[in-house]
C-alpha cells in the first residue's frame, strides 16, 4: 500500500494539471587571479615584516593601487567608459619630454647646489626665482598640466565636442584694475565681472611671419601677425561678461588658433558696436569646424566668474532689457507617515507634524 504522501501525489496527477519545479544550484567558481593577502601566512603574523612608519606604508599603498587588477573596483563601475582610442586630437604634434631624464636632471642640480641651498634656506636668505620656474615648468610639463585641467572642467566636452588638444602656446591675460594692480587669468581662477569689464591684454610668444586668431566667449580677433594684437582684425568687439543672477559659475575661454594662411573672416564680422546678444551667439564648435583645415588651437586659458553688481549695469545700459534672475525652487521636505508609537525617535520627531514653526525640542 502507498503511503499517503505518495497517494496524495499521485491522486494530485489524477484528477489536477501537471506541474513541474526546477532548482539551479550556484557554484562559487575559482577566482579569476590572485586574491589580495592571499600570500600572507595568518597564522604566523608575528613574523610578517612591519613597516614601522607611514610614509613606508604609504608608499607600498601607491605601489600596490597602481598595479593593474583582475576585478572590477569601485571606480571602474561609477567612472562611464571613454574610449580613448575614438578621441581626435585636433591640436599641434606634441611629444612630451622623458620624465626619467627631467627628473635626472633635476636631481642633479640639486645635488649640485645642496649646501648653498641649505646654507641660504637656514640664514633665511633663499631666494626662489620664480620666472625661472615658471619658464621651466612651461617647457616641460605645462602644456600636458593644462590639457589635464581643461578636460576636469570640461572645456574640450563643451567646446570642441570631446575632441581635444594639447595647449602648447602659452597664452598671457591680464586684467588691467589700476597703474598698480592687475588681475591675471590662469586656468580655473576667479574672476569678478567689475574685474573683467574693460578688455584685457594678451600676449604670447610666436615667430615673426605667423598669423593667430583669438576667440573669447564675447571676443574675437583673427589675422593676428606674430603676437602684435593692435595690427589683428577685430570681427566682434569685446562685451563685458554678464553671467545671469542665480546661474552659479561660468567658464570664459580663452582660444588662440594657428593660421595656415590668411583667412577671410566676412562671413562672421559683427558690426561696432554690437550689443544685439542674438547677434552675438556665437558657437565655438561650428566657427572651428568652418575653418578647420586653415587653422588649428595651440593655446588656451580661462577663468570663471558669477553674479555681481556690474551685472546689473550690462543688462540696463548695454544690452537695454530687464535683468533675469534665477532662482532655485527646494521641493517640500519629506516626512513619512506619524507613527503613533514613534519607538526609540528624540523627542524633536514631533516638530515634523506640527502646523506651526515653533519646536517642541526644550520645552519640557
Amino acid at each position: 500500500m502507498a503511503s499517503p504522501i505518495l497517494s496524495a501525489a499521485l491522486h494530485g496527477l489524477r484528477n489536477a494539471r501537471p506541474f513541474s519545479t526546477s532548482a539551479v544550484l550556484w557554484k562559487v567558481g575559482v577566482p579569476l587571479g590572485p586574491m589580495p593577502n592571499e600570500d600572507i601566512d595568518v597564522s604566523k603574523l608575528e613574523v610578517l615584516e612591519k613597516y614601522r612608519v607611514f610614509t613606508r606604508y604609504f608608499k607600498e599603498a601607491e605601489k600596490a593601487q597602481k598595479k593593474p587588477q583582475w576585478w572590477k573596483t569601485y571606480r571602474r563601475y561609477v567612472t562611464p567608459k571613454q574610449d580613448e582610442e575614438a578621441k581626435i586630437d585636433i591640436g599641434l604634434p606634441y611629444s612630451p619630454p622623458p620624465w626619467k631624464k627631467t627628473l635626472k636632471e633635476r636631481k642633479a642640480i640639486m645635488k649640485q647646489n645642496r649646501v648653498e641651498l641649505e646654507k641660504a634656506s637656514r640664514l633665511r636668505k633663499l631666494l626662489i626665482p620664480l620666472d625661472d620656474v615658471r619658464a621651466e615648468w612651461e617647457r616641460t610639463f605645462g602644456p600636458s598640466h593644462r590639457q589635464r585641467v581643461a578636460e576636469h572642467y570640461g572645456l574640450y566636452r563643451d567646446l570642441f565636442d570631446d575632441a581635444f588638444f594639447v595647449p602648447q602656446v602659452p597664452l598671457r591675460v591680464e586684467y588691467n584694475q589700476d597703474d598698480e594692480y592687475v588681475m591675471p587669468v590662469y586656468h580655473g581662477n576667479m574672476v569678478t565681472p567689475t574685474e573683467a569689464f574693460n578688455p584685457p591684454r594678451v600676449s604670447f610668444e610666436a615667430d615673426e611671419g605667423s598669423l593667430w586668431t583669438l576667440l573669447l566667449t564675447n571676443l574675437g580677433e583673427t589675422n593676428i601677425p606674430g603676437n602684435k594684437m593692435e595690427m589683428g582684425k577685430e570681427i566682434c568687439h569685446y562685451f563685458p561678461t554678464f553671467p545671469a543672477r542665480g546661474t552659479g559659475y561660468h567658464r570664459f575661454v580663452f582660444l588662440l588658433f594657428k593660421q595656415l594662411h590668411p583667412i577671410d573672416f566676412t562671413e562672421d564680422e559683427r558690426p561696432v558696436p554690437c550689443h544685439s546678444l542674438q547677434m552675438r551667439t556665437f558657437k565655438t564648435f561650428d566657427f572651428y569646424k568652418k575653418h578647420q583645415s586653415d587653422m588649428t588651437p595651440a593655446g588656451l586659458a580661462f577663468f570663471q566668474c558669477q553674479w555681481d553688481d556690474s551685472v546689473t549695469r550690462v543688462f540696463h545700459h548695454l544690452l537695454d532689457m530687464k535683468e533675469p534672475v534665477f532662482d532655485f525652487v527646494r521641493p517640500p521636505t519629506y516626512h513619512p507617515p506619524q507613527k503613533l508609537f514613534p519607538h526609540l525617535q528624540p523627542l524633536r520627531y514631533l516638530d515634523r507634524y506640527r502646523d506651526s514653526d515653533e519646536p517642541t525640542y526644550g520645552i519640557y
